[in-house]
């Protein structure tokens, strides 16, 4: 109970640091597809704890009259979260954080065997939307969150492919102790042949080289979807040697992964490259397989929770891929979680025997139509990511935190 309790103090803890300052001029910003504005999605934020914690999915009224038609995400067109009549940002905050407290009061309660997993649930929808706040503030230009930059944790330089030897997997998420979301469910065996992945995500050095040889022009390195899309010749917030991060331009870092990419993009440098991007299969074998044991990891580094010196999560800022060596899988490839989302070459579609949680509208519309992202970005809280953890986008997508690796063809 304790720790539950400590979890959803934590969530909040840190949804404050990175949106609680998004009041004023900042709170509602231009209308645009990839954002929301921010005082609906802190009143969504409450509404869906509310919803799952303390009414089990719409049973009872909300504490807030007419929430459900204000911040009902599945029912509420993404263009009228700009002209609904929400309350105030004060009064927004103070909706989300009495449900918090009532949250908290019931599970020090007890006698509902189903509340933690609700609490869990609402806990990484929270999140996820912690990290969707520092997606708004890059696309907008507004001032990084106060958030610690990346540790000490230099390591030695990497390079080149680690040789992964392939063979039988359980893919997937395991029964046990640990919340996992329904896409996740369950681990089922997969045949991987021997393959070579690189210890790195791609860098900002070696996308350059991309870029110099005109590969924004060139439309042989294009799938005809990815070159209909194109509209520009750098990537998102790139302008010759510097690029835009948050509301400042710096210089183009050279060992920091490339970001803010799409899959689009993603399959046209492995095009000019020679390479192509892993599975999702493969990636996850690669960041969780342990060839001595036989056995798979929970993360890259092992069964124990993660800590700063580990990866590179839950901060502000990206670090160099050489970072972080603690955090190495067993095959020693490096990141495999934080730092940047990485692309797989993958569709998103559900397991074998896949059944919907309570939660319907989580994954099942998007089977199909996205691709699947790995590993997670400095953003990323790190109670949502490990090893099996899918996330999925479409493969339009530029403005996440999302980059790549690549394995040998």
């Amino acid at each position: 109970m304790q720790a539950l309790i400590a979890e959803l103090h934590a969530a909040r803890a840190h949804t404050r640091r990175v949106a609680d300052d998004l009041g004023g001029a900042r709170e509602f910003g231009p209308r645009l597809p990839i954002v929301n504005p921010p005082r609906w999605e802190l009143g969504h934020v409450g509404w869906f704890q509310e919803f799952w914690c303390l009414r089990r999915g719409g049973g009872g009224e909300s504490i807030l009259p007419n929430a459900d038609a204000l911040y009902n995400s599945a029912t509420v067109a993404h263009d009228e979260r700009w002209r609904l009549p929400l309350p105030s940002f004060p009064s927004t905050l103070e909706y989300r954080d009495e449900v918090l407290r009532r949250v908290i009061e019931r599970v020090r309660a007890g006698g509902e065997p189903d509340l933690a997993y609700f609490a869990r649930l609402a806990t990484r929808h929270e999140d996820m939307h912690a990290e969707a706040f520092h997606y708004t503030r890059q696309t907008l230009g507004y001032p990084a969150p106060q958030l610690p930059a990346p540790g000490g944790f230099p390591g030695n330089r990497v390079s080149g492919d680690a040789e992964l030897p392939g063979g039988r997997f359980e893919l997937g998420a395991r029964p046990g102790p640990q919340f996992a979301f329904d896409n996740e469910k369950w681990s089922h065996p997969v045949i991987l042949a021997p393959f070579r992945m690189s210890r790195t995500a791609v860098t900002n050095a070696e996308y350059l080289g991309f870029v110099e040889a005109g590969g924004y022009r060139r439309r042989e390195y294009w799938s005809d979807e990815g070159w209909a899309w194109k509209d520009r010749t750098e990537p998102l917030y790139w302008r010759g040697s510097t690029l835009r991060r948050f509301d400042r331009r710096v210089p183009i870092p050279p060992d920091e992964p490339i970001v803010h990419v799409s899959w689009y993009e993603a399959e046209a440098y492995c095009r000019f490259a020679g390479r192509r991007l892993p599975t999702e299969a493969e990636w996850e074998y690669a960041a969780s397989f342990d060839p001595v044991s036989r056995m798979k990891r929970r993360y890259p580094w092992g069964d124990d929770a993660w800590t700063t010196a580990l990866a590179n999560l839950e901060g502000g800022a990206l670090a160099s891929v050489h970072g972080y060596p603690r955090g190495d899988s067993a095959f020693g490839l490096r990141q495999m979680i934080g730092n940047v989302w990485e692309w797989t070459a993958s569709t998103f579609l559900p397991y074998p025997g896949f059944v919907r949680d309570p939660y319907q509208e989580y994954s099942e519309p998007w089977f199909g139509t996205h691709k699947v992202l790995r590993g997670g970005s400095f953003a990323t809280p790190s109670r949502v990511v490990h090893a099996a953890f899918r996330n999925f986008y479409t493969p339009d997508r530029a403005d996440i935190f999302a980059g790549f690796r690549t394995c040998a063809r």
